[in-house]
């Protein structure tokens, strides 16, 4: 394994628990019934899972460095559709689900950030 490889690998490991996060931000809005009738919002679930599973190919393929590009690739429409979320969501609903998981997303993208571009987060 090349040290690009391997480096490759260990941001992705990193990235993994936020992914899973961002994943399950994903099945609440997806499911979310307040949510159905806005396809601005719908947007988020929609853009989440296209970013995850964009990487996956190359995942299984092992090609982690390939995968990371992908990521670091989907990452600006992930903070575009964060960025939309926190904006909008209280007019959809103000029920503590959303305040959660407005806060959750926040979390995670800019941890993930972090992770996949150095930033401090």
């Amino acid at each position: 394994m090349t040290d690009e490889v391997a480096a490759a690998r260990a941001i992705l490991d990193r990235a993994a628990p936020q992914l899973a996060h961002l994943w399950m931000i994903r099945t609440f809005l997806k499911h979310a019934e307040e949510v159905q009738d806005h396809d601005d919002i719908l947007e988020v679930p929609r853009t989440l899972f296209d970013a995850i599973r964009a990487m996956e190919p190359a995942m299984e393929a092992g090609d982690y460095v390939r995968a990371l590009h992908k990521l670091q690739g989907k990452f600006p429409k992930v903070e575009t559709v964060r960025d939309l979320y926190l904006a909008r969501y209280r007019e959809i609903s103000d029920h503590t689900n959303h305040q959660m998981a407005s806060q959750s997303l926040d979390a995670a993208v800019k941890a993930l950030s972090g992770i996949l571009f150095g930033d401090k987060a």
